[in-house]
């Protein structure tokens, strides 16, 4: 499709008339999110050591950075235009001072920040209002990251897996913004949030993500201003890379039967959410499918390059069933997790394009510990909105506000050397990833980013992967272990996560 149909509009104002959240202050969030519109410009300096040139302090990765060749130095960002800008950040490796100027001509720079000190390792952010084309910043130390900060002038999908929120209802689990509770939802909406992202399995445990649980939590997403992606797992539980079980009911089938049991539960399952009044907007076929899904008979075999046929049977048939079912046709994703990997994730892409799938959106999980680093996340989301000619979206992150765990079971990021430089595990550093992945996102080539999704920001101690477990990812939420609400909550626009959670982020 030459144009994709994508409507991402701030609910802010509408919440706020609908008393949605009484108690808590609603951000304005204008036509988008705050972003590192650097990004979008060029940079240079007065001096540069070999492998840590100007550019790399512009480049949304804070692990990289530009130092000066001895002695204090200046790094000048040129936007290209002049832009309302709402403030900046920056990452010093090591700490130190930094004098901060812009304007409108490299001749005729002022002052902003006349002398600020900032901590190493820790992203600083400084809310000055100001219009300019330049921004120049000197300092004697490495610059792990130059933000300037403005608003997108795109509208921006800022979603949130919100697939464990009814089992955190039913055992009691509370959540709170600044003191005030309410339900996680409400919580996000008010940030900026836009969509929920629901997994849907056929036959889970009791209380797990099945299609009760998805019509019920699409009630309360609906309640709160969002639209719906609902992630089809076509299996009783899990499904990932490393396996993708076919439903108990379904076993058996051959390909033929079983694509046309996976059309009529597609359509009906979308049918069941229209007929509620809860539409999906967004549909994936599968869940982080680099394998296949629906095994053995959708089994891939990367060595030999079997399995393409059948599974590209099986996601035409997702789609079929999507188009089939009452109401707008909703958004097609199809999901690969190897978000960092391009020559993996271009072979995947490729194969699907070949086999004639239907499909809209470019859909990649990437978490930092596992998929690569932010340079090789945005070469390949670059890359593949070109190469396809469609918006791409990052379905599935998390990052660590600490290194600590909130029950028995370990976690995926336990440890120091797991942390990416620049992100410290602190509710200040996780707030700086999620902030530049939107940023990275909004700077996709052709306005193709399209948005963020962060993965279960509610899944706090008290509800386990399976039965009678614990979680592994209770630090890399969105909220403490207790439920109170943190600042990464408002990623969307980390100057007014310094305003409302000025305790636990960095501000000038």
């Amino acid at each position: 499709m030459t144009r994709w149909r994508v409507v991402a509009v701030s609910f802010v104002s509408s919440l706020t008339v609908l008393g949605l959240l009484p108690g808590i202050a609603v951000a304005d969030h204008g036509s988008g999110p705050v972003v590192n519109v650097a990004l979008r410009g060029t940079a240079s300096a007065s001096s540069e050591l070999v492998g840590h040139e100007a550019g790399l302090a512009v480049d949304g990765d804070g692990a990289t950075s530009w130092c000066p060749a001895g002695g204090t130095a200046s790094i000048t960002v040129d936007l290209v235009r002049e832009r309302r800008l709402e403030g900046f950040g920056v990452t010093l490796v090591d700490g130190g001072q930094i004098r901060v100027e812009a304007g409108n001509s490299l001749a005729r720079l002022r002052s902003v920040r006349p002398a600020a000190t900032v901590a190493g390792n820790t992203p600083t952010w400084f809310p000055d209002r100001v219009s300019a084309r330049f921004v120049r910043v000197t300092t004697a130390s490495c610059v792990g990251e130059v933000r300037v900060l403005a608003r997108s002038s795109g509208t921006m999908v800022l979603g949130d897996d919100l697939s464990f929120a009814i089992q955190e209802s039913a055992i009691g689990n509370t959540f709170r913004d600044r003191g005030v509770t309410a339900l996680p939802e409400r919580i996000l909406a008010a940030h900026g949030s836009n969509y929920v992202r629901l997994r849907l399995w056929n036959a889970p445990p009791g209380g797990y993500s099945n299609l009760d649980s998805v019509l019920a939590m699409a009630r309360r997403a609906r309640a709160a201003g969002m639209k719906i992606l609902l992630d089809f797992h076509y299996s009783d539980f899990w499904a990932d890379p490393q396996k993708q079980e076919t439903p108990g009911a379904w076993q058996g089938q051959d390909l033929s039967t079983l694509a046309a049991t996976v059309r009529g539960y597609t359509r009906d399952v979308l049918d069941a959410l229209a007929a509620q009044h809860t539409p999906a907007s967004m549909v994936a076929i599968g869940n982080e499918i680099r394998n296949g899904m629906l095994w053995p008979t959708g089994q891939l075999d990367w060595t030999t390059g079997a399995g393409w046929d059948a599974l590209g049977t099986l996601l035409r048939a997702g789609v079929a069933g999507a188009r089939d079912a009452a109401g707008p046709t909703p958004l097609i994703q199809i999901h690969f997790d190897q978000g960092g990997d391009n020559a993996f994730s271009r072979q995947f892409f490729d194969n699907v394009v070949a086999q004639h799938v239907p499909f809209d959106i470019v859909a990649l999980s990437y978490y930092p510990f596992w998929h690569g680093t932010m340079t090789q996340l945005r070469t390949n989301v670059n890359d593949l909105a070109t190469r396809y000619g469609k918006p791409v979206a990052i379905v599935e992150t998390q990052y660590g506000w600490t290194l600590e765990q909130g029950d028995e079971t370990g976690n995926f990021l336990w440890q120091e050397s797991q942390v990416i430089p620049g992100y410290p595990a602190t509710p200040g550093g996780q707030l700086a990833f999620v902030s530049d992945l939107a940023s990275l996102l909004d700077a996709v080539p052709n306005n193709r980013g399209l948005g963020v999704f962060y993965w279960q920001p509610e899944w706090i101690p008290g509800v386990g992967w399976t039965p009678g477990a614990g979680t592994p990812n209770d630090n890399l939420t969105m909220f403490d272990f207790d439920g109170d609400a943190l600042p990464a909550v408002q990623f969307a626009d980390p100057l007014t996560a310094c305003a409302q959670y000025r305790a636990q982020v960095a501000c000038g």
